[in-house]
């Protein structure tokens, strides 16, 4: 799989796949899905821990190949819970980006790091 050409839908089937296989779906209901996403986002996050920000960066390349696995774990985690959850993700994605259009305009949103409610 490259993300140049391949599709959201072939990484759900390639994660479905590998789930019916094993028949591991019995347990994906979507709570347990949805403690996965965090547990594996939590892992991620565990890389950059009492890392200053500024070294984040090198701190990256320095752990590249477990930030790659992580990274994964999370990626594989929410096409679980969409196929579990009959969410087609680049749908959600695009309504997402609508609304979030909406609260962040281009003007008031540029280069400022605060919430919409403070804009």
């Amino acid at each position: 799989m490259n993300d140049t050409t391949s599709t959201v839908n072939d990484a759900k089937k390639a994660v479905k796949k590998f789930i019916e296989e094993r028949e591991w779906q019995q347990f994906h209901s979507p709570k347990n899905l949805s403690m996965a996403i965090a547990t594996e986002a939590a892992e991620l996050m565990e890389h950059f821990l009492w890392v200053e920000s500024k070294d984040s960066l090198q701190d990256l390349e320095k752990n590249r190949q477990a930030v790659e696995d992580e990274a994964a774990d999370v990626f594989w985690a929410l096409l679980s819970f969409c196929n579990a959850s009959n969410i087609n993700l680049s749908k959600a994605l695009e309504k997402k980006l609508e609304s979030s259009a909406k609260k962040y305009p281009i003007e008031k949103a540029k280069g400022k790091a605060v919430k919409y409610t403070q804009l």
